[in-house]
């Protein structure tokens, strides 16, 4: 089971991870959770939209942009919270 992936340099711990291909271009999808000391940091990389991604348990490495994005809560900025954040990368 995946348990971290790469996304530039910052390692995300995830708690499910999918992976299937489409028209030959890895499709990642994967859920994390942010807590509200975290969520600035991560908005701001994800806010990117287009990372290199390494999945070191499969030996995957490939240039991905976010093509599906949502969280659990819309405002983490309240301490204390944590939110689970979808995320589905598609090789590009």
């Amino acid at each position: 089971m995946v348990r971290n992936i790469v996304l530039n340099d910052t390692e995300i711990e995830v708690k499910h991870y999918d992976r299937k291909t489409e028209e030959g271009h890895q499709v990642v999808s994967f859920i994390f959770d942010v807590t509200s000391e975290e969520y600035h940091d991560v908005t701001v990389l994800l806010y990117k939209g287009t990372f290199d991604t390494r999945i070191p348990e499969e030996g995957l490495d490939f240039r991905g942009t976010i093509i599906n994005y949502s969280t659990s809560l819309d405002n983490l900025y309240e301490e204390g919270q944590t939110g689970e954040f979808r995320v589905t990368l598609q090789e590009v």
